[in-house]
């Protein structure tokens, strides 16, 4: 029989992880004939109590896999840590906690990969309840980061996905330690179908990623597929290098013409001095994302740590 494991991140999912347990062992019953299904909870450092849930359901069923991190790691490495700890598998899937991806769409997740899709990917077409300012920054996100980068990026993709097994065994070499989980997934460049749906209202609680957290993602996300940033920045500064060179030469040749000078030499100081200013501020500051994201890596500390493993070897 082939292994399909299923891994889902958590945090603060306390009253949704019974409910999508039901779900997807009623979703799999139907293709236990042909595949052996396995589930990885991650719990993410939930302070709630998503690990006492998890740890009953893991004593229910030997197929529900735990794994407890120390600490709240970010949801791409919560999802990383379930890729790590997938053995052997056939096909993987990836689906979030809050019930906004059905899990009643896995078995044509399942077929477009018997058709030899490598990665089936979900595209979420609308969401039930979603406020405008996540649908405005979301088309946003996407449109910056298909212009900066090389990834071939499609909207509203979601980390709802099935991969092949031999697209996760390469994901496993990946070392940054500052990830977008699918953005990675995208940059292998294994075969990709994609799938439409449209997303529920979340079950129960708040989604975990904040305002916040989705600017650090976005932020990450583009300076870790794109130079953009920091050739922007270069060209910025060319272009008003040029238009201050053009203005400070008018200002001379004017002089030298009418013999007196439209501004005092102190003001054209002042306004030239801020505007350099205001350029070297700027490529100080974009330099010194890519700088952190290098002392991110170079101090080389673990992806994760993992206090507790149930019904893992």
């Amino acid at each position: 029989m082939l292994k399909i494991i299923i891994v889902i991140p958590i945090y603060r999912e306390e009253h949704n992880i019974r409910p999508l347990y039901e779900r997807l062992k009623g979703v799999v019953s139907q293709l236990e004939e042909k595949y052996a299904f396995e589930f990885i909870f991650v719990n993410d450092g939930s302070p709630d109590d998503s690990i006492l849930v998890l740890t009953e359901i893991a004593e229910e069923d030997f197929r529900v896999k735990v794994v407890d991190l120390s600490r709240n790691f970010g949801k791409e490495i919560a999802l990383t840590a379930g890729v790590h700890e997938a053995e052997d598998c056939d096909a993987l899937i990836c689906i979030d906690a809050d019930l906004q991806h059905p899990p009643e769409l896995i078995p044509e997740l399942i077929q477009k990969w018997e058709e030899g899709a490598e990665i089936v990917v979900t595209i979420r077409k609308d969401t039930e309840k979603q406020p405008i300012l996540r649908q405005i920054g979301s088309k946003l996100y996407y449109w910056i980061l298909n212009k900066v980068s090389d990834l071939d990026v499609v909207s509203q993709t979601t980390d709802y996905r099935l991969y092949d097994g031999k697209v996760t065994k390469v994901f496993k070499s990946a070392t940054e330690r500052e990830r977008m989980f699918r953005g990675i997934m995208d940059w292998l460049g294994f075969k990709k179908v994609y799938i439409e749906f449209i997303a529920p209202a979340r079950l129960h609680g708040e989604a975990g990623y904040t305002y916040l957290k989705l600017w650090r993602l976005a932020v990450s996300s583009i300076t870790s597929f794109s130079l953009w940033p920091l050739k922007i920045a270069g060209y910025t500064g060319a272009l008003i290098t040029i238009m201050v060179s053009f203005a400070f030469f008018w200002m001379l040749l004017f002089y030298i013409v009418h013999g007196e000078l439209v501004y005092s030499p102190l003001a054209i100081v002042i306004l030239a001095n801020t505007l350099f200013m205001g350029i070297t501020l700027m490529a100080i500051g974009l330099v010194a994302l890519y700088i952190g994201k290098i002392h991110t890596e170079v101090i080389n500390r673990p992806l994760y740590v993992i206090r507790e493993r149930i019904n893992l070897g």
